[in-house]
């Protein structure tokens, strides 16, 4: 999908939140575009895929955990250009799943409150969800 001269893309992101109120942040690893920076968990809609299906099936590859759709609330989502594609990024919020959280396609994992989020080098695109998580945990 083109939106004027860049291509769409369409990825999904989860915000999962502890019992505590903190969110899980995801550190991409090296040799991956933004090595380093950390995320929320998530990836790109394959073609037929609703954007829930894509975000369990993420949340399966990247963390090895099972989410039920119904778990799924969507919450915000992000827009913003890159040099060579504009991204769309509904993101998640996300309390119940099956399994612990495990880094099999992330260098690190962190449990962070909303507002020390602020502290860890992010993606332009992640930024603006910041605030809006803060206030609502």
């Amino acid at each position: 999908m083109m939106t004027g001269t860049q291509p769409l893309m369409l990825v999904v992101a989860a915000a999962l939140v502890d019992p505590d109120g903190r969110v899980l942040i995801a550190q991409r690893p090296e040799g991956k575009n933004m090595a380093g920076l950390w995320e929320f968990p998530g990836g790109k809609i394959e073609n037929g895929e609703r954007p829930e299906e894509a975000m369990i099936r993420e949340l399966r590859e990247e963390l090895d955990i099972a989410v039920k759709e119904p778990c799924l609330a969507p919450f915000t989502f992000a827009s913003h250009t890159y040099g060579a594609f504009h991204l769309l990024m509904p993101l998640y919020i996300c309390r119940r799943w099956e399994g612990t959280p495990r880094p099999l396609a992330h260098a690190a994992l962190k449990w962070v409150r909303p507002r020390d989020m602020a502290t860890y080098p992010m993606p332009a695109a992640d930024l603006p969800l910041i605030p809006m998580l803060r206030d609502l945990l």
